[in-house]
This record gives structure tokens, C-alpha cells and sequence, in this order.
């Protein structure tokens, strides 16, 4: 595949307007310096809008869209379980979690965790997080980015990840996670325009002109198969997604420790001006999750019947990418690069953010605001480079990079969700207790991969959470209170929300209880 040139100038048109608003709204006001928290939380002033629509941004990028459309090529809309099991999870986070996490003016996830527990849980997870993003999933992003681009525009594949890595870093790199945030809103409408010109172009050609709904109605007629949210015993791919436990098991465990404890996602609504706008952000997040499957998934189920002879799924979404015209092509084409700079951008600031403030800032000596935020852009700029470094040989080789990804978080996520969730919820935990379930998580993932393998891994998620989660209660209650050591307060917290937000929560859940009853 190559682009035409008005294609070409459709993209070059949308990298240089995204860079010069990225530089706009990173503008400050005369004689005002930017400090940490203008940096790394935007002040504290983000709106609604930015936070659902950068939330978005943030997890939608190359190994989401070509990942998915390629399962749903193979498996059918079973993955979309992924999206819309993610809005209900969006829900419990905007109405349980952040009234905590914004009462006490948390800013990082291993900051939350010194004030709860202490300094050596903060310490163990801030070095986790860091290792995961950087060498797991910034390079991720960039390998399956520059795999696309080489694909659809023809360049070499190296050329393109130098070009991304490069590009991302120019366009955050001085605002922050407000030039991230405030921008995302151009980068989330150009992704669902470009999603949605790809699936109409598609299914008219399914239906050989007679529309949308007459091309779904051939999917659903001719593949039937590929209609079932929840796949029986027998169904091939069963073991990644084992029918109910989907709905009832680990996928919780998953979608609670990244929509929830993942610096990566939950930076934006801990940037929020108050606490209701950081609802509404995560409620108009909730809604767009609900689209993504038809952005995401449809794709590949359109390819099962427009080109069923691809040499792998996860050629589905370029193959589809290849029947679009002159213009439209571009315009797709801008939107996946729009889903890939977005969270390379978000990615490499959460690293910084945890870096600078979980590490620089907690040396013996003080530290200026300008010396924060210069450490802060610094470590944006060393962790992108590691990440080009390290790209080629830890994914070069590798089949699924998405695997890869599931593979390694999947061992220390059960332990993550339980040391918060006791940490938000139940006083008697204490440090030794939340030490126990982050070195249990990942010892009793090893040990259950090895001795049952043909345990499914959503599966052996939700046994792992159970089993770390009933370790750290009882570690707590052997070992002393340490109240001295819990500096969260949660006493005057009300989980109390808006009409606003009841009435679109009840919306979101009729909606995916209309979805899985449909689809079942």
C-alpha cells in the first residue's frame, strides 16, 4: 500500500496542526512559570471533556486497533468484551475510587501507597511501573505504530519508529500532561471520524451499495459464529476468553488495576478541577467505550467475507485500510497515527510523573519548581529512547506483541488490585500485608502457569487475585497496626454522585445489558 499525495498532505496537514495547538495550549500567561503541578497535572484544571476524551486517547493506539480488529477477525465480537466490560469498570472508578484519590490530593499511584502502607511498597511498585512502561508498554506502542505505518505508507519500518518516537516527544514534551490532555480532544474526534469512514466504507461494499445496516446484516447471516459474546467449552479460542469468567472472573481483576491504579489512565482525573468534573470526564469515557468496538472490532469481522484468505488476523485492519479511496485514506490513515502519538505522548509523561515525583523529588535536598519540571522532561526524553533502543529485541521476534503485553502485567495485576482495593477500603491493612500480596501475585502466577497450563489466563488472573488478596488479609492480622503509617483519610469522604452522572451510569449499564442480551 502506498499514499497518494493528497493523502500524504492530509497527514502532514494533521501533524502540524496537532503540533502548533500542542504548543497553544502549553502557552503560559506572562510572568507565570510553569511548575510541577502545571506539568505533570495541568494544574489541576482539566474540564471534562479533556479528561474523557484524553482517557480514550490514552488506551486506544496501534496494538489496540490492529490487535483487536485481528481478534475479531479470528474470534468474532467476543473481544469486544474488553471495551464494554471497560465502561461499567469506569464507572466503579468515577464513584468509589476517585472521591479517595482526590480527597487526599494524590498525584501518583506509588505516592497513594506511601501514605497508606509506607515507603519501601511505595518504592517496589513506582520501580515496577516504571520498568513495565518503559520496556513492556512504551516499546509495545512503538514497535506495532511503526509496524502500521511502514505497512500503509510504505517507508521503512525503523524510519517510522524514529518518526514516532521523535514526534511524540516534540509535541509534549514542553506542556506536559496539559499539551497531552487539551489536545486529545482533536485526537479522539479524528480517531472516531476515521473509525467510522473505514467500517461505512466497508460495510456498503459488503452489501454491494445497499448500506450500512444491510452490510452488518450480512455479517451476521453469513458468520454467525462470530456473533457470540460468550464462547462455549468447545469454541477454539476458548482459552482466551473462558465464557462466563468473562463476564464473573479475572477480566475485572484486569480492567480495575488499568482503568483504576494505572498511573498511564488515571493521571488525567486526578488532574481534574474538582471532583464532579473528574466524574463526568470518566462517565463521557464510559460512553466512548461503548463505540469502540464498532471502530475496533467491526474492521475484522468485515474481512472475514472482503478478505478471508489474509497469512495472519492482524492483517484485517490494513487489509481493510487498503479499500478505502484517494482522501479517505488519509484521513484514516492520520486518525491511527493520531491513536499512536496520543499514548506514546501520555505514556512517556506518566513516566516522567512517577520518575520525577516518586524518585527526584524524595532526595534529601529541596528542589526548585523549575528544576522538577527540566528532571521531569529530561526523563521523558531518556525513556523514549530506551524504548527505540529496546524495541527490536524484545518484539522483533515475537508473534503477538499483544501477548506479550497480557503476558507479563498478568503476573503482579492480581496483587496491584488487591493492595489497593484493601488500601481504599479496609483499615487494618498494613504494609507487611500489602508486601505479601505483590510478591504472592507474581510467585503464584509463576507457579499456577507452570503447573496448570491449560488454566485460561483470565482464569488464573481472578484465582491469583483470590488467593493474594486472602494472603494479605491474613499477613495483616498477624502482623501489628502500623496506623502511625496510614495518612489517608477517608472518614469525610461522600460517594455521593450528580443526577448527571446517575442518570448517564444507569444509561451506560441498560445499554450493555441490551448489548450482551443481543449478542449473547
Amino acid at each position: 500500500m502506498t499514499l497518494s499525495t493528497l493523502d500524504a498532505s492530509i497527514v502532514l496537514v494533521y501533524l502540524a496542526g496537532i503540533f502548533i495547538l500542542a504548543q497553544w495550549v502549553s502557552r503560559e500567561r506572562a510572568g507565570h512559570k510553569k511548575s510541577a503541578q502545571d506539568y505533570f497535572l495541568a494544574g489541576r484544571a482539566l474540564p471534562w471533556w479533556a479528561i474523557g476524551a484524553s482517557l480514550i486517547a490514552a488506551n486506544i493506539s496501534a496494538e489496540q486497533i490492529i490487535g483487536m480488529s485481528g481478534s475479531g477477525f479470528a474470534i468474532g465480537l467476543a473481544i469486544a468484551s474488553y471495551e464494554w466490560m471497560a465502561a461499567a469498570t469506569l464507572l466503579i472508578v468515577a464513584k468509589y475510587f476517585l472521591p479517595i484519590f482526590l480527597r487526599n490530593e494524590i498525584y501518583t499511584m506509588p505516592q497513594f501507597l506511601e501514605r497508606r502502607y509506607g515507603s519501601r511498597i511505595r518504592t517496589l511498585m513506582a520501580v515496577f511501573w516504571l520498568g513495565l512502561y518503559v520496556f513492556v508498554n512504551l516499546t509495545s506502542i512503538l514497535w506495532l505504530g511503526s509496524l502500521a505505518i511502514s505497512y500503509v505508507a510504505g517507508i521503512d519500518q525503523t524510519t517510522a519508529l524514529l518518526c514516532l518516537a521523535a514526534f511524540a516527544l516534540a509535541y509534549q514534551i514542553y506542556g506536559g500532561l496539559k499539551a497531552v490532555a487539551l489536545t486529545d480532544i482533536v485526537q479522539v474526534t479524528l480517531l472516531v471520524l476515521g473509525g467510522l469512514l473505514l467500517v461505512g466504507i466497508a460495510m456498503d461494499r459488503l452489501s454491494d451499495g445497499a448500506g450500512v445496516l444491510a452490510g452488518f446484516e450480512r455479517l451476521r447471516t453469513e458468520i454467525p459464529g462470530h456473533f457470540h459474546m460468550i464462547l462455549s467449552p468447545d469454541h477454539p479460542f476458548y482459552k482466551d476468553l473462558p465464557g462466563l469468567s468473562v463476564l464473573l472472573g479475572g477480566m475485572w481483576v484486569m480492567n480495575i488495576s488499568y482503568w483504576g491504579f494505572n498511573q498511564y489512565i488515571i493521571q488525567r482525573a486526578l488532574a481534574a478541577k474538582s471532583l464532579g468534573e473528574a466524574q463526568k470526564g470518566v462517565l463521557f469515557a464510559a460512553f466512548l467505550k461503548l463505540l469502540m468496538p464498532v471502530i475496533v472490532v467491526l474492521p475484522g469481522l468485515a474481512a472475514v467475507l472482503l478478505a478471508p484468505d489474509l497469512p495472519r488476523p492482524d492483517a484485517a485492519y490494513p487489509a481493510m485500510m487498503s479499500l478505502l479511496p484517494v482522501g479517505v485514506l488519509g484521513v484514516v490513515f492520520a486518525a491511527l497515527i493520531a491513536a499512536i502519538v496520543s499514548s506514546l505522548a501520555s505514556m512517556t509523561n506518566s513516566i516522567s510523573t512517577i520518575f520525577t515525583l516518586d524518585f527526584y523529588t524524595r532526595l534529601g535536598r529541596e528542589h526548585s519548581q523549575r528544576q522538577i519540571v527540566r528532571t521531569g522532561r529530561i526523563t521523558a526524553v531518556v525513556a523514549m529512547l530506551l524504548a527505540v533502543l529496546a524495541a527490536r529485541p524484545l518484539l522483533g521476534s515475537f508473534d503477538q506483541a499483544f501477548q506479550y503485553i497480557q503476558e507479563y502485567t498478568g503476573f503482579f495485576t492480581p496483587g496491584i488490585v488487591t493492595i489497593f482495593l484493601l488500601g481504599l477500603f479496609w483499615k487494618r491493612a498494613n504494609e507487611a500485608g500489602a508486601m505479601a500480596a505483590a510478591i504472592g501475585s507474581f510467585v503464584l502466577s509463576v507457579v499456577l502457569k507452570l503447573a496448570w497450563p491449560a488454566l485460561p489466563f483470565i482464569d488464573r488472573v481472578g484465582l491469583v487475585f483470590l488467593l493474594a488478596t486472602a494472603l494479605a488479609v491474613a499477613v495483616s492480622l498477624f502482623t501489628a497496626r502500623a496506623p502511625d503509617k496510614d495518612f489517608i483519610h477517608t472518614e469525610d469522604v461522600r460517594y455521593a454522585t450528580s443526577s448527571t452522572f446517575n442518570i448517564g451510569a444507569f444509561a451506560v449499564v441498560a445499554i450493555l445489558v441490551a448489548l450482551y442480551a443481543s449478542f449473547w
